[in-house]
């Protein structure tokens, strides 16, 4: 009589697809890290040919430019989105079944923040520098902290919507907006001259990485729920 393999159960699909989606964020983001640090010629000089070519537009498109400052400096500025996440936080702890994960949200845009300035800090790479700028930004340039935290509470906004049963038309409709604020606050941090395309690719990508391990983290460490004494009778 053969003895059963005791070997664990094998990743469902989900789990595999989320696995190698994290490995080729991670893989990304350690290359645009890597490039910009050794301040690869070619990377720069591409760099530097759009944001000539962006900045030029913005002049001569003040009314564009006025408009982009206002979305990016206001409805898209990273506190703008962190006070969204802590309004949902609220909410999530007000529940008696989520206040691991109202935590466990605020900890992830936390971190994030944390994340991007030790970036910042340790690569240290210039803003552009324009003898007529439209606009002006502080800290250093990699990565962009706008389109980085736009996409990781965008990112996990969504999925909350998503684990807690929304509707399909209500994923939908959260969707388009999510979409556009993360790809226009990029756009917008390149526009006004304040950023290098990569820091906003960069942004982007490693956003991106902290939502599929944040996500990875609630999964696996997120407390069972206990059933309620009325349950348990019934």
């Amino acid at each position: 009589m053969q003895t059963p393999h005791l070997d664990s159960p094998p990743r469902p699909p989900r789990s595999r697809a989320a696995l190698g989606l994290a490995w080729t964020l991670g893989v990304c983001s350690a290359l645009l890290l890597v490039l910009v640090a050794a301040e690869w010629r070619p990377l720069i000089d591409l760099d530097t040919r759009i944001a000539r070519t962006t900045h030029r537009w913005a002049i001569e498109r003040t009314g564009l430019t006025q408009a982009f400052r206002v979305l990016t400096d206001w409805v898209w500025d990273p506190w703008t989105m962190r006070l969204l996440c802590a309004a949902v936080a609220l909410w999530l702890g007000l529940r008696r079944d989520a206040w691991w994960t109202a935590l466990w949200l605020g900890a992830t845009v936390a971190l994030t923040a944390l994340l991007q300035q030790v970036l910042k800090a340790s690569v240290g790479r210039e803003r552009p520098v324009w003898p007529d700028p439209v606009d002006s930004a502080h800290y250093a340039a990699f990565p962009s902290g706008h389109a980085m935290t736009a996409t990781v509470v965008c990112g996990l906004l969504l999925w909350l919507l998503r684990r807690y049963g929304a509707a399909p038309a209500a994923r939908a409709a959260a969707l388009a907006p999510a979409v556009v604020s993360v790809a226009g606050v990029g756009l917008t941090r390149i526009w006004l001259g304040v950023h290098w395309t990569t820091d906003v690719v960069a942004g982007w990508v490693m956003g991106a990485l902290v939502v599929c391990l944040a996500v990875a983290a609630h999964r696996r460490w997120r407390p069972a729920r206990t059933p309620s004494p009325g349950a348990a009778a019934s």
